[in-house]
């Protein structure tokens, strides 16, 4: 369907001031997000929080439960995964270089011939034209449930999605990180983006769509008065076997 290419990609600008941190106030409704918390409270397969090096509460302080990969979550995890796909849609529409700059794509068009993807072409795509080239390029990571102990619980550390963890690499093929928060009715408890000196207060159903790396170093500071509930994950993108083929 397409094929990277040796050009440079067209220059466009998202617009002046622009932070590459979006908001959808409506990703999931608040029904769903009721339903995944009472889940949530009723598995028994939930963990200590984990950072990259492990269990440690003083840098994140949480009740982890990964849905992926368990039977009895694919219908929660398909949920999410196609409110998140909604969401990642309308970023690339704003943000098209988060597709376009890293692999400098082609795409066929209706002359039959092979054409530089630009932002324009882009935009000037519908949802099913747009949908198939995004998941050829991109896939999601695995979901995950936190639960945030009103006062106590938190992820205070300043940190970011991407880094080298795993043999094959997993954690550097993360592109985005999102959340959705599940809840809110407590006070603080934002995502709190250090360069960009932003907080997001949760909202109940809102989708947060952020890049992964370190220019937007986050932390998730403490609620207080309530307990906070989100569903978490990255963007990330295909591994080079899947986009390129197996080396020769």
């Amino acid at each position: 369907m397409l094929h990277p290419d040796s050009g440079q990609p067209s220059s466009s600008q998202p617009g002046s001031g622009a932070d590459f941190i979006e908001v959808y106030p409506v990703a999931l409704d608040a029904g769903a997000c009721a339903a995944l918390i009472e889940r949530f409270n009723a598995s028994r397969d939930i963990q200590p929080g984990r950072v990259g090096g492990g269990v440690m509460p003083d840098l994140k302080d949480s009740r982890d439960l990964t849905i992926s990969g368990r039977a009895e979550w694919r219908d929660a995890e398909a949920q999410l995964n196609t409110a998140v796909f909604g969401g990642v849609l309308r970023y690339l529409r704003r943000y098209p270089h988060t597709l376009i700059a890293p692999l400098m794509l082609e795409v066929p068009t209706q002359d039959g011939k092979r054409h530089r993807l630009t932002p324009e072409r882009l935009a000037a795509m519908d949802d099913a034209e747009l949908s198939p080239i995004v998941q050829t390029v991109l896939r999601p990571g695995a979901i995950n449930l936190q639960h945030y102990t009103a006062g106590r619980g938190g992820y205070p550390y300043w940190h970011c999605e991407l880094y080298p963890r795993d043999p094959r690499a997993e954690t550097l093929h993360r592109h985005l990180l999102w959340t959705i928060y599940l809840n809110d009715g407590f006070d603080e408890g934002e995502t709190e983006f250090l360069y960009q000196q932003r907080k997001i207060s949760p909202g109940t159903g809102a989708l947060l769509i952020a890049p992964a790396a370190f220019t937007h170093t986050h932390r998730g500071n403490r609620p207080k008065g309530g307990d906070k509930y989100i569903a978490t994950s990255w963007v990330l993108f295909q591994r080079a076997e899947q986009l390129f083929g197996s080396p020769q």
